[in-house]
């Protein structure tokens, strides 16, 4: 299976990314692009969203980007950095990138912007997957 087969064959599966609203922009091998629309059910009570919306955009972006390369691969690690706060109806990408790859473990970096402003991350994610040896 190649990347585009095995992210829709994750996607296809994902309730919690279909809830999220998630849209799959771009993928390949170890990378992979989503995008997401900030609702009003996802802000929390200070009327921002909830840390665990930007995490979860990025948790995802780093599945589809690690499983993206062939083998079934499960995140053992992650950390995410908030830099700025989202409100309701703010576009963001969450955009995954190996960084560096072993026969076992996989290293990524996953940043979050808003759409309209590609330079400015709204939060920086970091994770490691252990690659399993069941292909896709």
């Amino acid at each position: 299976m190649n990347a585009r087969d095995i992210v829709a064959a994750m996607m296809q599966q994902d309730a919690f990314s279909h809830w999220l609203g998630i849209t799959v922009l771009e993928q390949r091998a170890g990378y992979c692009r989503l995008g997401m629309r900030v609702r009003k059910e996802m802000l929390n009570g200070f009327g921002i969203a909830h840390g665990g919306i930007t995490y979860s955009v990025a948790d995802s972006a780093l599945a589809f980007a690690s499983n993206s390369q062939g083998r079934k691969s499960l995140s053992i690690e992650t950390s995410i950095s908030h830099i700025a706060s989202l409100k309701e109806g703010d576009e963001i990408i969450a955009e995954a990138l190996c960084e560096s790859d072993t026969e076992k473990l996989g290293h990524y970096k996953v940043a979050v912007f808003l759409k309209n402003e590609p330079g400015k991350s709204v939060a920086l994610f970091k994770g490691t997957v252990y690659k399993t040896s069941k292909s896709w």
